[in-house]
């Protein structure tokens, strides 16, 4: 029977709801950070200022400040007139879905009264339970496992939730060429990182000189995947170029030891590049996926073509590029074309822009085989995880049905590539996750063990 577009695209969704899918990328917040994401009259707590805050709304369209202890209708007072200018944002809608989703409030039409009831579920939710997040990720979302990275503890490998999926940030190490860069943090505001040396005082590493420092980064990828960790990840792309030029090993040297102020611009990207170039070669020698942002950053020095030296050197080395290396999707595509060890992974793209999203699928789809593309919902909540799920799955419900309309695919093949996007390529590239599906028992168990690489600063 043929069926209508709309048809299409409702069947389509239907189906890519019916099975839990893996998530590739996501910064989840544990519950300990979500319940002190603001101070309210009542406490600290999380509440829908909150979760606005931690949205990626504010990147456009700034939001006021609150002070400790406001009560949330003086703040909903000063921000409830910005919202009406970003009702066309994917990033609106990314969490009015889930607020209209998992808390029954059309938040384009609330009034004030409806804001602060609203406000209050928010609130207890946080305040009542932790099991909100397994709930809205588990079962409301239906995902199964999720990659977490601890954006808030670079290097840190510590289990949150029993359905987490341990990631190990290494960009730390491109700053390690000397102990002071690890003194406050300099490099990244707000962020911690645990410090390489930390890490080899503990286990009894004498850092003398540039080779004891590579013998680390060795010892520390290979204990990190010892630990649990499915994966590298980098996201220096907010600091600088993603081109890293293939350095001599002495001329990287000559930044060891010595602070930055020491050095000079070309010297500290000397020594960066050639620990990126070192990185890779450790991914693929502990057979360990190397996934690396692309996109949003330090534009256009985040392009992900600026990646294709160290892509096409390395074709041991698999790499998974980030965020659909949006705004350059067609690029992207094209590196996956040329490069057999690309990955893409469209985690944060729909947030960002449903249509370049539809766009870079229907575009990848015509590119790549659709067993190397990916996808995560890259929040920091629940319910901007809910949102991102429920959007990437529409973009992909709209793509797939136009191209069975269109006769390019069937509808066999249609459920066939929304599957593996969403779950089964990511089981593929890391085949270790089956040992810890669940879904099929019914249960989900603890986290397998108490991870270590928890250095304190």
């Amino acid at each position: 029977m043929t069926q209508s577009g709309d048809q299409e695209i409702d069947v389509l969704g239907e189906y890519l709801r019916s099975f839990p899918a893996i998530d590739t990328h996501d910064h989840l917040y544990p519950v300990e950070m979500l319940q002190q994401q603001v101070v309210t009259p009542d406490g600290p707590g999380m509440d829908l200022c909150g979760l606005w805050q931690t949205s990626y709304f504010p990147w456009t369209l700034p939001l006021p400040s609150r002070p400790p202890a406001q009560p949330f209708s003086q703040w909903w007072a000063q921000a409830k007139s910005a919202f009406p200018h970003g009702r066309a944002l994917s990033s609106y809608h990314h969490l009015t879905r889930a607020i209209h989703d998992l808390y029954g409030v059309d938040f384009g039409r609330m009034d004030d009264d409806e804001a602060n009831h609203l406000n209050e579920q928010v609130f207890c939710k946080y305040q009542s339970t932790s099991d909100w997040a397994r709930e809205v990720v588990t079962e409301r979302a239906n995902i199964e496992l999720v990659f977490i990275d601890p954006c808030w503890h670079y290097g840190e490998l510590r289990y949150y939730y029993p359905f987490q999926i341990l990631v190990l940030r290494i960009q730390q190490f491109l700053h390690g060429h000397s102990p002071a860069e690890f003194a406050h943090d300099p490099v990244v505001p707000g962020k911690h990182r645990i410090s390489p040396y930390d890490l080899a005082g503990q286990w009894g590493m004498q850092i003398d000189d540039f080779d004891d420092y590579l013998d680390l980064m060795d010892r520390v990828v290979a204990e990190g995947k010892a630990m649990g960790a499915y994966t590298l990840k980098q996201a220096v792309a907010y600091l600088r170029t993603l081109h890293f030029a293939r350095v001599p090993k002495a001329r990287a040297a000559r930044a060891f030891g010595k602070p930055r102020g020491e050095l000079n611009a070309a010297e500290i990207q000397d020594f960066e590049d050639f620990i990126m170039w070192r990185l890779a070669e450790l991914s693929a020698k502990y057979d360990i996926p190397f996934q690396i942002h692309t996109g949003p950053g330090l534009l256009p020095h985040s392009h992900p073509m600026l990646l294709c030296n160290l892509i096409e050197a390395n074709p041991a080395t698999r790499f998974i590029l980030f965020h659909g290396g949006v705004p350059w999707v067609s690029e992207i595509g094209m590196m996956a074309f040329k490069f057999p060890n690309v990955w893409l992974d469209a985690n944060w793209m729909p947030i960002l822009s449903q249509t370049m999203a539809r766009r870079a699928f229907h575009e990848w789809l015509d590119m790549v085989p659709s067993n190397r593309i990916m996808w995560g919902c890259d929040s920091l909540t629940p319910e901007g995880l809910y949102g991102a799920a429920e959007i990437t799955r529409d973009v992909l419900a709209q793509v797939l049905a136009e191209r069975v309309q269109m006769g390019n695919i069937g509808r066999d093949d249609a459920r066939d590539i929304g599957r593996k996007i969403l779950r089964d390529n990511a089981l593929t590239m890391f085949p270790q996750l089956e040992k810890r599906l669940w879904k099929h028992t019914g249960k989900l168990p603890p986290a397998p063990f108490i991870a270590g690489m928890v250095a304190s600063r």
